[in-house]
């Protein structure tokens, strides 16, 4: 429990943390990293290098800070970093450890600033965002473990379908090695999958959203090959060297975005591999044959790279579906002259102001941060209301 003493001392110490910015989490992570080398089996190092995760944990930190009296502010945070921490396997050991670290980076960056008062009120207040993540996770453990199907830790896959979707995303059947049931899943949550890419020291692990529905046998992850020189260890590990039979450890379903069915009409708004989860949407939501309109826009480079578009045109037959795309470059325009749906260029809805469902519909966004934040803005200002918005980042949390 946290006194007033804890919380003032807490909130006194925000100016020293957004004066120092990124460099408190760099200094975190290279001293956890140094003292215990085996996390990194755990965390994303490609992320690490990027400045994505310090950058990511010191936005957690400060929001804490400010919000230390106020916990329920951070409640949608707490929840889609829990989930993402269970798709890693965070253990209740784990915390300690972290816990120290932190205390430690505080002590060496700011050794004036950190006084025994300090020391306590920081010790505390970890303490109890560390307990309140613990009790979270055992309880999506809990779930995972005990549903129909369900498993906790890792469990092992086969890859029996290695599918190319377009020029750069290849689609993974994942059929669980001991046949037996899987437990289910809601369309636009993802898989964590460890591999042990050649050449490299540690396991890694990465989360691929589900792109299919859910069918009780086996699972579908839908991925992207990144440019070399880019943090693509896993992805590119997964096309150049994982073929059918190949065995992967899977953990269970994980993830707070995903389809909630509220009987009105759905806006899927995706760019790139983001569409992965929407195309799981459009599979669920083709199977129940959903009633409602359904309105799918999709922007992505060009024709060679748009996955699932055949998939998309036949699932227009079963739903009541717009479908609209955007290529950033279409090499021969005469081939779209005719259809209206297909645009060149970036993704512009106000175009579509008098067809969308601005005032009753669910609007779900996936894609790279700079997308959203452009497509979330374009949404807000047609007069779409902020809680009828919704959206997955991939990698570390972040608030667009």
């Amino acid at each position: 429990m946290l006194s007033e003493k804890h919380i003032s001392i807490v909130k006194s110490t925000i100016p020293l943390l957004e004066s120092a910015g990124t460099a408190i989490t760099e200094h975190f992570y290279q001293r956890m990293f140094s003292h215990n080398p085996e996390l990194k089996h755990i965390f994303n190092l490609s992320h690490q290098h990027s400045g994505g995760q310090p950058a990511a944990l010191f936005n957690a930190v400060a929001a804490y800070a400010k919000n230390i009296d106020n916990l329920g502010a951070l409640s949608v945070a707490v929840e889609r970093i829990a989930h993402k921490h269970t798709s890693f396997n965070i253990q209740p050991e784990h915390y300690p450890i972290v816990g120290h670290h932190l205390l430690e980076t505080l002590r060496e960056l700011a050794p004036d600033a950190f006084t025994a008062d300090v020391e306590e009120a920081w010790g505390a207040a970890y303490g109890v965002l560390a307990g309140i993540f613990i009790d979270r996770e055992a309880t999506l453990y809990h779930k995972s473990a005990t549903e129909i199907g369900g498993w906790q830790g890792a469990r092992e896959f086969k890859v029996t379908e290695k599918t190319p979707e377009s020029e750069l995303v290849t689609s993974f059947v994942l059929t669980p090695v001991d046949l037996k049931e899987i437990i289910g899943f809601e369309s636009g949550q993802y898989l964590g999958v460890r591999v042990a890419p050649t050449g490299h020291e540690y396991q890694e692990m990465r989360q691929y959203s589900l792109s299919n529905k859910h069918n009780g046998q086996d699972y579908r992850i839908s991925v992207k090959k990144e440019a070399i020189g880019t943090p693509g260890v896993v992805s590119n590990y997964l096309h150049d060297s994982v073929n059918i039979g190949d065995i992967l450890e899977v953990f269970p379903p994980a993830g707070d975005f995903h389809y909630v069915e509220r009987n009105a009409p759905v806006v899927l708004v995706s760019a790139g591999v983001g569409l992965t989860p929407m195309q799981s949407m459009l599979e669920m939501l083709a199977s129940k044959e959903c009633p409602q309109p359904v309105f799918y826009l999709h922007a992505c480079e060009g024709v060679e790279q748009h996955s699932f578009a055949k998939r998309v045109e036949t699932l227009s037959s079963q739903l009541n579906l717009q479908h609209h795309t955007w290529y950033r470059d279409i090499a021969n325009p005469s081939e779209f002259e005719s259809n209206a749906n297909v645009q060149q260029g970036f993704m512009n809805l106000a175009a579509l102001k008098s067809t969308l469902p601005i005032e009753d519909g669910d609007y779900y966004l996936c894609g790279p941060v700079a997308f959203m934040q452009f497509a979330k803005q374009q949404l807000l200002t047609l007069g779409v209301a902020n809680g009828r918005i919704h959206y997955e980042v991939f990698g570390p949390h972040s608030e667009l």
